[in-house]
């Protein structure tokens, strides 16, 4: 990554973990997509913008061409594109903007509801799982749970689309949460933030309208990395549950016996700690220090989709399989196969280590099948675009 012109900095203060476990490139997603298309344009790859690939030809399980729906600068569409090629590697994401597909997935619940009709999406609103759909039309093997996602509580105030890392709340492990109803319904201290916090968009889209409310007092100040939009903030129990629009009596109730269960060790939330809670349920298994001390905070929680799991079965070479026989020139990557990796959960970084991994994997993959060996002199620019 470096040698393409990725540059990584340290672990942001305040990100529980993170400084052992992940590496941090300077300026985010976008400035590392930048970094590369830079080094491609200097290998002599021509990038074409403005021109969505709108189907996939094959021949059997073997890649002819793709069709590319392209616009003018007028941004008028222009006739429909024929690119046939010796090989192909997908990396067309999921359909996480896609919301009838979302709505075919997650069906209504038990209330007549649509759960996904609620959920935020983190990143683009592109990501409609086009090409997605059309390999599985045409027969590729398929693995993941449609429903299974990278789905983090992020704030229910943050926009539709492309809210990204500063939506998240990260102070989940640090008081309770609850739902709508102000009863809470899950372990807050189940294990570390990096390790659990893609579960809580799930056990938020599970509960009556999608919505939940991580609930923190003064202790939990300068512990987490601030959200982009302030708490809201009250001296009482009683003043904070009607700012957040909760049961009064029920969240004061919660609130409470919470705090009559907490048995508090030494507290540490850098490590599993002894701070756990007893005669409560759900019980909280660390970390757990009575809501007691003014002010207290409220963020109104909603789920926000990263990316989906379900996508195309591949192998180690990233070939797309079919039939459970590998293409001999049609390959994937990233999100688009996701699901070969994570079935369920996440870790922080794992969707990152995908996509660079098996980016490189295809990438060799596809050469080969080309007729080309790795790794290229990058001066060579006809071999590259080839």
């Amino acid at each position: 990554m470096r040698r393409h012109g990725v540059h990584f900095q340290p672990s942001l203060s305040g990100a529980l973990h993170t400084a052992r476990t992940n590496a941090f490139f300077m300026g985010g997603g976008k400035a590392l997509v930048n970094a590369y298309f830079r080094s491609a344009e200097r290998l002599g790859v021509q990038v074409r913008y403005d021109a969505g690939v709108v189907d996939i030809e094959m021949d059997g399980d073997r890649f002819v061409a793709a069709h590319i729906g392209a616009r003018d600068v007028q941004g008028r569409h222009l006739p429909a594109e024929r690119i046939e090629a010796r090989t192909c590697v997908l990396a067309a994401g999921g359909f996480e903007s896609n919301r009838e597909w979302l709505r075919e997935a997650w069906g209504r619940n038990e209330r007549g509801e649509w759960p996904s009709d609620n959920f935020l999406i983190r990143g683009t609103r592109f990501n409609n799982g086009v090409l997605l759909r059309r390999m599985i039309d045409l027969g590729a093997d398929t693995v993941g749970d449609p429903t299974q996602a990278h789905m983090v509580a992020i704030d229910a105030r943050a926009p539709l689309y492309d809210g990204g890392i500063c939506t998240r709340i990260d102070c989940v492990s640090l008081g309770i949460v609850v739902n709508r109803d102000s009863q809470r319904f899950y372990d807050e201290g189940e294990d570390f933030w990096p390790k659990r916090y893609a579960i809580w968009g799930r056990l938020v889209a599970q509960q009556p309208g999608q919505v939940g409310f991580s609930i923190i007092d003064q202790k939990a100040l300068g512990r987490f990395m601030p959200p982009v939009f302030p708490g809201t903030t009250a001296n009482t129990l009683e003043e904070l549950a009607q700012r957040l629009g909760l049961p009064v009596q029920a969240f004061v109730d919660t609130v409470r016996a919470y705090n009559e269960a907490c048995r508090t060790g030494t507290f540490d939330h850098t490590r599993l700690d002894d701070c756990h809670t007893v005669g409560v349920q759900p019980a909280k298994s660390h970390w757990a220090r009575p809501i007691d001390t003014p002010p207290f905070y409220g963020y109104p929680l909603r789920p926000g989709v990263t990316f989906t799991y379900l996508g195309l079965r591949t192998d180690e070479t990233a070939a797309v399989h079919f039939a459970g026989r590998p293409s001999p020139n049609l390959f994937v990557a990233g999100e688009m196969m996701a699901g070969n990796v994570l079935g369920k959960g996440y870790t922080a970084g794992v969707g990152m280590s995908i996509g660079t991994a098996f980016g490189r994997i295809a990438g060799v993959s596809a050469a080969a099948a080309a007729g080309h060996h790795y790794p290229f002199d990058e001066n060579d620019h006809d071999r590259a675009t080839a």
